[in-house]
């Protein structure tokens, strides 16, 4: 049974709205003023609540502030309740969070509607948060075993050959075995790199004083880097030949680090999602106060569903197709893009490629 809970100094229309409710077959609570209001919500956790927004004590803006400053009831969906809704009041209170407006005095209908669509949206949202959650659970899951063992085994193994048998082995056969515990080590390495980094850009994201020292630094020969890392990418995919450049000379307000890293995770997922012959294009042009970097393949592309879902630990069709890595490449360039004053963009149709547009201030 879903609750309710119903913030009025008037008796009358608290006692209506329960009597209307309950024959739906809710439970409904009720409180006179903010004040109580706020505690029986933070004790009971209702489902939705309707709230007058001038009350003595504590007003509807105050309580519904209080419960969304609150981790608990912050997502619970209010609807403020009021006999003067001006644009104004109005404004003010969906800034702060609420989710509808009912204007006293109102019908049972409107209550009905008002309540129902709020009820269904949440429900709505609910299940989209848990296919996120179970989505998340399915991509660790086949990701983390795979992504840690595969290079260990390779790691692991050879080691333990040239531990036993080094002396019987040919130096062509030895040489071979280093270069697998090589690329699997790297491939570790770069698996470490993308977790921590993730992390700190998380943390930096909340420190303003930290994003102001970030936006500060520059790269001034910023094509030379994105020339270096995009062939750097190009020749460890072994499509050289297939690397398309149209670079200009552009300052941006961001560190070589930086850039190279949004450079070698797009350009590094052009090659890896393409066939060996098409073309992958780099391009990066001056476009008023930014730079604005496109990388573009003729790969397998991405759905409409998918574009929608790109994030942190997500990857797409992995029981399909194989990949490497936890997901963290585009959540990686997104946030960096943020924390600089950017954007990226992200296009494409299945079986028709991928663009990635990422906009950086330029240096000034």
């Amino acid at each position: 049974m879903k609750k309710i809970l119903v913030i009025d100094d008037e008796d009358q229309l608290r006692d209506m709205v329960q009597v209307a409710l309950s024959q739906k077959g809710y439970e409904v609570l009720q409180a006179v003023n903010g004040v109580e209001g706020v505690q029986i919500a933070r004790e009971a956790l209702p489902d939705l609540i309707l709230c007058d927004v001038n009350m003595e004590k504590m007003d509807g803006y105050l309580t519904l502030s209080s419960l969304r400053n609150d981790a608990p009831t912050a997502s619970i969906p209010f609807i403020l309740m009021t006999g003067l809704a001006d644009n104004a009041g109005m404004r003010y209170g969906m800034e702060l969070g609420a989710d509808d407006y009912l204007a006293k005095p109102f019908s049972v209908e409107a209550l009905y509607a008002a309540v129902n669509a709020r009820l269904k949206k949440a429900m709505v949202l609910r299940e989209q948060a848990e296919q996120k959650l179970a989505d998340l659970r399915d991509n660790l899951s086949l990701m983390l075993p795979h992504e840690l063992r595969t290079p260990l085994n390779g790691i692991l193994a050879y080691g333990e050959i040239l531990m036993t048998d080094a002396a019987t082995l040919r130096p062509s056969e030895i040489a071979e075995m280093g270069q697998v515990i090589n690329e699997s080590g790297r491939r570790l390495q770069r698996l470490i790199e993308n977790f921590l980094i993730h992390a700190q850009l998380e943390v930096i994201g909340g420190d303003a004083q930290k994003v102001a020292g970030l936006r500060g630094r520059q790269t001034v020969r910023a094509r030379r880097v994105i020339e270096d890392q995009a062939r750097l990418q190009a020749e460890i995919a072994s499509r050289s030949d297939d690397l398309r450049l149209e670079l200009a000379d552009v300052e941006l307000a961001i560190s070589e680090e930086y850039l190279s890293r949004i450079v070698s995770e797009l350009a590094q997922n052009a090659f890896k999602f393409s066939s060996a012959g098409a073309p992958v294009l780099i391009s990066f042009a001056e476009e008023g106060s930014y730079g604005v970097l496109m990388i573009r393949d003729q790969g397998r592309g991405f759905s409409t569903e998918q574009l929608s879902r790109i994030g942190a630990y997500m990857q797409f069709e992995r029981r399909v197709h194989e990949q490497q890595g936890l997901g963290l490449g585009l959540a990686i360039v997104r946030r960096l893009s943020e924390i600089h004053g950017g954007s990226v963009a992200i296009s494409g149709r299945k079986g028709a490629g991928a663009e990635a547009t990422v906009r950086l201030p330029k240096a000034r």
